[in-house]
């Protein structure tokens, strides 16, 4: 998951690392990470589109924010590419026709998987702060949880956790209710028969 070499990395190593990984640069550090499996991919899939059509479209909310999923965001030094994130239209009007954004976002969520949740939680949430991200949601998908932290000086304040079948209007997207239940895993898919 990190590397090891003494060199800080660069942004040349992100570019070479193997395409079925997620690169990140932090702290002049290499990580790397599998692609999301399923669950994760349904929770970030789920929670896009019910903020992105609430939010980033304007369909039954306000409308007002870019919402992305899995943009790859250059911070300072820092090369990070977190799950879901969001600018509200008055600070990034339009996705950038770069590769990257080096416009930090107003909110980010990571959903947390086993190879991932140290990082984000530890690395990540000190470089959100340090940028001045206003909002953090941690959502796991396993433990049926969804966290909401605040910026709140030089860190984040928990703001609550909710899961299960909760039904919330969480902060900064108040305006419409988000039903978690949606969120988690349902059972799983048979694997379809192979030929015959």
């Amino acid at each position: 998951m990190v590397s090891t070499a003494e060199r800080r990395a660069t942004y040349q190593d992100v570019l070479n690392a193997p395409d079925d990984v997620v690169a990140e640069l932090l702290g002049g550090m290499l990580y790397t990470h599998a692609r999301p499996a399923g669950p994760h991919t349904e929770a970030a899939s789920v929670l896009g589109m019910d903020i992105g059509g609430a939010f980033h479209r304007g369909r039954g909310g306000p409308g007002g924010w870019l919402i992305l999923d899995e943009p790859e965001l250059h911070l300072g030094d820092d090369v990070v590419v977190p799950d879901l994130a969001g600018w509200r239209r008055e600070r990034l009007g339009a996705v950038p026709k770069t590769p990257a954004i080096s416009v930090h976002p107003d909110w980010v969520c990571e959903v947390l998987s086993p190879s991932t949740a140290l990082v984000d939680r530890r690395v990540k949430l000190k470089l959100y702060a340090r940028e001045h991200v206003s909002h953090v949601w941690l959502l796991d998908p396993v433990v049926r949880s969804l966290e909401v932290y605040r910026l709140d000086g030089e860190g984040y304040r928990a703001v609550g956790t909710w899961g299960d079948h909760d039904v919330a209007r969480l902060e900064p997207f108040e305006a419409i209710e988000l039903e978690l239940a949606a969120l988690w895993p349902g059972p799983a898919a048979d694997a379809p028969d192979g030929p015959g």
